[in-house]
């Protein structure tokens, strides 16, 4: 591992470009993995910046590709660098840049969706949720096809301080479709306000820091691309469980161009539904003629708090699901026509 003081200054020796390395091994981005590979490295050393002071960071890499942005990430001084790509046509010229970057680069061919990354590093980089972030940081051009499923596990994650967030209020440099930036970083009214713009910022700060032109990718995607930056808050917005948030936040959203108190009466048993759904709104003292993209993150603070309760005293409330009992009604439904079909098949044969 290099001295300390000499990291700042780090810069990898000569080597093939990104573009070089993609023709030696006859890399191309495959559609299923939605891979669009960012090989500007003006772009990537940008990117980097959004993270802050790298100087001997630990950093976790999500999806490194061909290594564009990892190179940015060593050369912006980062001490300690595990990238965790998935495809493994990709593992050998990673370890040509570990090569180039002796004890500083850490390579794993596995799935950040599974990997569990509390584990990786050293426990003395700890930090109290209370004190300031750790030196730890989370960068990745993150796949499409992932991202969103990707920031609801790492959100999960923070909420219950556990994966990346066991060693603190660890921080994360991700691009999302310009679209989905948007609605992370979405306030009360916009027209892009979603369940992800509750849920992340209820959890953290969220900044959606620049955006990428599309033409700047290989393959060029349709879209723009953003990128965004969180920063775990010390106390959530919410004190209840993530799990408990994300299904009236989800419920709520279900008809976003409804009043809010249509979504609400998702969380309850059609029975009871209209007995319910008054019941809290009227408790919680929220709107229900708001819009769902008009709830604070207040509003919805209290809904949960309401929810809770009801949920304590109905232990059953909590693990309903109004989809499912929509499909144990059409099962039935479809059940009792089977019947009555075979009753008139054997009315007639009878006859």
């Amino acid at each position: 591992m290099a001295a300390p003081g000499k990291l700042a200054s780090f810069r990898l020796p000569p080597f093939p470009t990104v573009s070089e390395l993609i023709k030696l091994y006859k890399l191309r981005a495959t559609k299923q993995l939605s891979q669009n590979f960012l090989l500007d490295l003006r772009l990537t050393d940008k990117l980097v910046r959004q993270a802050g002071n790298l100087t001997n960071a630990h950093v976790c890499e999500v999806g490194p590709g061909p290594g564009g942005l990892t190179r940015s990430i060593l050369n912006a001084g980062a001490t300690d660098l595990l990238v965790v790509e998935k495809d493994s046509r990709f593992i050998p010229g990673l370890k040509l840049l570990s090569e180039a970057a002796p004890g500083r680069l850490r390579i794993v061919n596995g799935d950040i969706l599974t990997y569990r990354m509390d584990r990786r590093f050293p426990a003395s980089i700890c930090q109290p949720w209370e004190a300031d972030p750790p030196n730890l940081h989370i960068i990745g051009n993150l796949p499409f096809s992932v991202s969103t499923p990707l920031i609801i596990r790492w959100l999960e994650n923070m909420a219950n301080r556990t994966g990346p967030f066991a060693y603190g209020r660890t921080q994360l440099t991700l691009t999302f479709q310009k679209e989905v930036a948007e609605r992370l970083t979405a306030s009360t009214k916009s027209r892009q306000r979603s369940r992800l713009s509750i849920m992340a910022q209820y959890l953290c700060t969220v900044h959606h820091r620049f955006t990428i032109p599309g033409k700047a990718f290989v393959p060029k995607p349709e879209v723009d691309v953003g990128v965004v930056h969180f920063t775990p808050l010390v106390q959530p917005l919410i004190q209840q469980p993530f799990k408990l948030v994300e299904k009236v936040v989800r419920n709520v959203f279900q008809f976003r161009r409804k009043y809010c108190y249509k979504g609400i009466g998702m969380l309850f048993p059609d029975a009871c539904r209209d007995a319910l759904t008054e019941e809290l709104m009227c408790k919680a003292d929220v709107d229900p003629t708001l819009r769902p993209t008009e709830l604070t993150i207040p509003h919805v603070k209290v809904l949960a708090d309401v929810y809770a309760d009801m949920c304590a005293r109905d232990p059953l409330l909590l693990g309903y699901e109004f989809r499912e009992e929509l499909r144990l009604k059409r099962l039935a439904k479809q059940r009792g026509t089977e019947l009555d079909d075979e009753e008139k098949e054997s009315t007639t044969e009878g006859s």
